[in-house]
């Protein structure tokens, strides 16, 4: 999957952090080694706080002031004496920073364009099955949208508080995604997660449906699930939205149905487009029967023809072979 690496160029200066100002003005010092024979010194890291002095005329050293630089554990990882951590382990100083690196400037919450630089920095694609498999274990109500609630309950439920520790993650909560019941109910909320709530959407628009459907069975697809998606991509005007109880019926008949749809019978409770659609499967089933029937009629013609004019021409070569024996012959 790659490395994951935080892309926020400031993440203090969300936060309101006027550290910045005075980090220009401080000095890092070493410290000489000991008096040993070696006579050198050594060069040590500068730690999070430096000392700036100057030295006055008579030598005597003027009051020294200690300038703190403070560390951002979203970026170094370092726990802060000031952060809290509960009882898992977690940051919420470090969970709060990092959602202020993609938080919108206006609203709060992290909308499309901090999504994508989320999406970028964990390495992801914002269109593919683990985002919303994230989405789903954050609960977000809206696509392309985490609140601030939505992303701080979320870090805590899977446990993590940085990019690291969400990309660490993934492979766990896609394990958990293929769980009968947890996948139920990332079925179900992936339809929620479609509409728009603003508009106050109820039924799912028929081009956002397809999309969705291929998206939440990216690992387990049923083996009707391209021949459904391709009817209703034929019949546009006879299908204007996907309603709440198609949806979640859909799963059942993945799970109830046969791919041949031979135990499929209207006078069960499904949806009346999935009578629609059995009678249209069927239908384009047939008519491939009777092409395939016709070229093989069409290719046994063929052989056929091509067996009656096989003797004609083995008798001319024959004779035509005689006749040259005989010229020769004289």
């Amino acid at each position: 999957m790659g490395q994951c690496v935080t892309k926020c160029k400031n993440p203090t200066s969300s936060l309101g952090s006027k550290s910045g100002d005075k980090e220009s003005s401080s000095k890092s010092h070493h410290k000489k080694g000991g008096g040993g024979g070696s006579g050198g010194h050594k060069e040590e890291p500068s730690a999070p706080c430096s000392k700036a002095t100057s030295e006055l005329s008579n030598g005597t050293k003027a009051l020294e002031v200690t300038v703190e630089t403070p560390v951002i554990p979203t970026v170094t990882g370092e726990p802060r004496k000031d952060e809290f951590l509960d009882g898992d382990g977690l940051s919420m100083l470090r969970i709060e920073e990092l959602f202020c690196c993609y938080k919108d400037e206006q609203e709060d919450a992290i909308l499309e364009e901090g999504m994508e630089r989320f999406c970028n920095d964990l390495c992801v694609d914002p269109a593919e099955f683990r985002v919303l498999v994230l989405a789903w274990k954050f609960q977000a109500a809206t696509m392309c949208k985490f609140t601030r609630k939505e992303f701080v309950e979320g870090c805590k439920a899977i446990q993590a508080d940085s990019l690291k520790g969400i990309c660490s993650r993934f492979p766990c909560m896609l394990l958990d995604a293929q769980g009968e019941e947890n996948f139920k109910d990332l079925y179900r909320f992936t339809f929620q997660f479609g509409l728009d709530a603003e508009e106050g959407q109820r039924s799912l628009q028929r081009e956002i449906a397809i999309a969705l459907w291929r998206l939440v069975f990216t690992q387990d697809t049923p083996a009707i699930l391209e021949r459904w998606l391709d009817f209703l991509a034929e019949n546009p005007s006879g299908i204007r939205g996907i309603s709440r109880d198609t949806w979640n019926m859909f799963l059942n008949f993945t799970q109830a149905i046969g791919p041949d749809l031979s135990n499929y019978s209207e006078d069960e409770a499904w949806p009346s487009l999935f009578d629609t659609f059995v009678e249209w499967e069927l239908e384009r089933r047939k008519k491939e029967e009777e092409q395939a029937l016709m070229a093989m009629e069409e290719e046994g013609k063929c052989t056929e023809t091509e067996t009656e004019c096989s003797p004609t021409t083995d008798r001319l070569e024959t004779e035509g072979s005689r006749g040259s024996q005989t010229w020769g012959g004289h």
